[in-house]
């Protein structure tokens, strides 16, 4: 299966423009590309299903997992694990990338967000 990223339209989710390349799909992980812009965050959440990988594609983020942060760049992975508390931010002034998978795969239902 291709799946070409011209093809999907980004849609929005507090703040974070999310290009979702399995949506819909019946795959056993899902994969998202996420455009985080300057002073954007995702809020502390966590899911009750899925362990999440996150891979930065470019610029630099700040991401908070069990209440310590740490800043991941260009080429970094964070793996956040099914029940575990997260968020992040762009602190810079340049937009970051960030590739994320979901496995098993995204189910709204199962996400957990907090404040």
């Amino acid at each position: 299966m291709i799946l070409k990223s011209e093809t999907l339209a980004p849609f929005n989710f507090e703040g974070l423009s999310i290009l979702d390349f399995t949506a819909g799909l019946n795959t056993s992980s899902s994969v998202a590309r996420i455009s985080v812009l300057p002073n954007t965050y995702h809020r502390q959440a966590w899911s009750k299903r899925s362990d999440k990988y996150y891979y930065v594609l470019s610029g630099q983020l700040n991401f908070i997992l069990d209440e310590q942060e740490n800043i991941l760049k260009a080429g970094d992975l964070c793996i956040v694990a099914q029940g575990q508390k997260f968020s992040y931010v762009n602190r810079t002034n340049q937009p970051v990338e960030i590739l994320l998978i979901h496995t098993p795969d995204f189910d709204i239902n199962a996400e957990v967000f907090e404040k």
